[in-house]
Parts: structure tokens; sequence; C-alpha cells
């Protein structure tokens, strides 16, 4: 078996990484990661056995927590990330749940971002809030915000940066300074830009989110989750409630997510590409009364985006004029895209945030997070960049 790792000489590049890290060949010899659809493992004695549920040995145990193809997708995106440990989950949700779960308890509380996915809100405000953690949200922009909302009890700071629909950019060095300051963690969901684009350890984070099921996949096929960050609280923590309350992350989805990873780099860069034309061309369309794109010079964190990002990446939104029926018309006007709420596709998928993303959210929390009845979202693709906006312009004409 070989072991793919670079060399203290050479460190390889987030590309390279993406491509190699993480892979340890088998006897057979295979080029290709392999697949391992095993819920258990076989152990050369009792005694081997022993050490292996006790700790005090390395290796498989059950796949519920231990599986080779799931290490090495864990192995390479925290080489991605600059992470010393990932905990792979079978989705996003279950990544921030066992997050919360294995750093949090009861009487903590949660400063979060107001521009975050709607599930994610419900979580905190419905479910955590039944053991006792609260959370009290903010404006993801407004620094001052934060620090008069943090509380004794506060233990972490959480956000999307870029935001999902409004593409608001937080200040991850900022945050993780207040983080510090006040003894919390500061949780960042990296979902949208991937380590493609932004890697929030390097900026002061603590622990990144990800939904593998976004970009990492990048064909919409699979459901997957992960957790980055150091060997203690995301190594021991959360793993430990992987281990025991067993969001598991199938072998086969992490086969997928790697073949995934391998071509991230490149999509990112051209899902940034196709994004800002078509923003660019929104911009100058009637009826569209305001574009959200952090790659536009005129979007109000753009000079904050180009330091802490190396792209603004897929996923905009654009306002149009007559509130719900208007978007409405405009969505199904639409040929080629997909109406569906997923993102992070090679195709192109726009949807109505209000009423499905963020539908659970009461219509003032709605207004808070600045999701509004005219509000739709796209998901830009890797189609030609002139099928993407004819496509669009059926609803804008009609």
């Amino acid at each position: 078996m070989s072991e793919q790792t670079p060399s203290d000489e050479q460190p390889w590049g987030l590309a390279t990484h993406a491509i190699r890290s993480g892979q340890r060949r088998s006897n057979e010899g295979e080029h290709s990661e392999a697949i391992f659809p095993t819920s258990s493992y076989l152990f050369a004695s009792a005694a081997e056995a022993a050490a292996r549920f006790s700790g005090e040995q390395p290796g498989n145990i059950y796949s519920r927590f231990t599986n080779p193809t799931v290490r090495t997708f864990q192995e390479r995106l925290a080489a991605m990330e600059g992470g010393e440990s990932c905990v792979a989950t079978a989705s996003g949700m279950a990544a921030i749940l066992a997050t919360c779960m294995g750093l949090l308890q009861q009487g903590d509380h949660i400063v979060s971002s107001r521009g975050i996915f709607g599930t994610t809100s419900i979580l905190f405000t419905k479910y955590l809030a039944r053991f006792g953690i609260t959370t009290t949200f903010v404006g993801l922009t407004a620094l001052e915000e934060w620090e008069r909302a943090i509380q004794p009890n506060t233990r972490m700071l959480f956000l999307e940066t870029p935001s999902n629909p409004l593409t608001e950019i937080g200040d991850l060095a900022a945050l993780a300074a207040l983080a510090q300051h006040h003894n919390a963690l500061l949780v960042v969901d990296n979902c949208l830009s991937t380590p493609a684009l932004q890697r929030p350890l390097e900026l002061g984070a603590d622990v990144v989110i990800h939904s593998a099921t976004k970009y990492i996949d990048g064909q919409g096929r699979c459901l997957g989750g992960a957790v980055v960050g150091d060997r203690k609280r995301v190594g021991e923590e959360v793993f430990g409630v992987l281990r025991t309350a067993g969001a598991s992350m199938s072998p086969f989805n992490a086969w997928v997510f790697l073949k995934g990873l391998e071509t991230l780099d490149l999509r990112m860069r051209e899902h940034t590409r196709n994004a800002t034309t078509i923003a660019e061309w929104l911009q100058q369309q009637p009826g569209v009364t305001r574009v959200y794109y952090s790659g536009l010079p005129d979007h109000s964190q753009y000079a904050l985006m180009q330091r802490q990002q190396r792209g603004a990446g897929g996923i905009l939104s654009f306002e149009v004029a007559g509130g719900r029926e208007a978007a409405w018309r405009l969505i199904d006007a639409t040929r080629m895209l997909s109406i569906t709420a997923n993102l992070g596709d090679t195709k192109t998928t726009i949807t109505h945030p209000a009423t499905t993303t963020h539908g659970r959210l009461s219509d003032q929390e709605k207004a808070q997070a600045g999701i509004s009845e005219g509000l739709i979202r796209l998901s830009i693709g890797l189609e030609q960049v002139e099928d993407i906006r004819n496509d669009l312009a059926r609803g804008l004409i009609g």
C-alpha cells in the first residue's frame, strides 16, 4: 500500500490535494480510490479487537464511524481546508447538528447571522432551544450587533459567508477576533465558497461546516456533510457524536464526493465566471430592481470579498418588480433552467426563496433576513453562458 502525502520540502497546492490527498492503496494496486461497502471488519485476535474498541490501536471497527472510503474523503477535505481533522456526516444539516451537540451544552448561547439557511435557523430556534441552548440573530455585516448580542454564556458565533441567498459577506478576521476575545468558537458554513475560493481556518475560524451535497459533489447526486477543525474539538468531540448518534456518510457517497473534489477548483472558477457575466447582464434588464452578487464592484462588501475569497462563486439573487406573481411568472417561463431549491450543480437552478428554502420562516423573520416576495435565487451552472442568459430572458420579456 502507498499513502499519498506531500513532502515537507514541496507542499502541495489545493488542486493537488483535491486529487491526491488521503488515498491509501490496497494490495490490489488500484489507481482510483476504492469503495469499501462493508458494515464490519475482521480482527486478527480477540486482543486486537479489544485494542481497537478501546482506542489503544487505530484501525477499522464498524462503518458507522470507521470506513476507508469515508476516511479518504475526510483526510482530503481536511487537507484542502487546512484543518487537522474532518468528520463526514450524512448531510449538511447533520454536520451542523453534530457540531452543536459536540461543542455546546445546556445553558449555552449562540450568536448567529440572520442570513443562514432557513432549516439551520429552525434547528437553532425550535430544536436546540428545547435543550436549553438559546440563539440571538444579528445582521451578518453589522459587527456592532454581534458584539452587543454576546452574553456571558455565549459559546458559539455561527455564520454563512457568502450568505444564501443575498450574498452578503461576513468579515471572518474581525469575527474571529471577537469570538476569541469572548472565549467563544467561530463556526463558519463554507458551503457556497468551498475551500477552492475561501479557507476560513486561515482567517481565524475554529470550525468549518460543509454541505457536501452542493458544490463538493457538483452534480446533485448524493447527500453528505462535513465538519473540519482541530483534533480536539472536531477529531474527538464532534467525532464522538457521530460515533454514538450514527448520522454517518455512506462509503458510496464518500466516493462520489472524492470524485467531485478532483474537479472542484476548475468548476468553482467557471461557476464564478458564468455568474459574473449573468449578474452584469441582469443589472441592465428592465423589471430587475436589484441584483445581489458580491462579484459586482457596486456590492457593498466587494472589497472584503476580494480580500478573503479567491472568487465570488456561483450564487446570485435578484429582485423583480411585481412581487411573488412576477417572480413566479419569470421562473415558470424558463425552459432550460431547473426549478429546484438545490444549488451547486453543473446545471443552473432557479428558485423562489420566500416559498421554498425560507418558506418556514415567519413573515417577520423573512423581512429581517431580506427575503422579499420578488426575490429569485440562481445557482449558476456550467452551461454555455449565452444559453443561461437566453433562458432567463424568456421570463424577463414575458
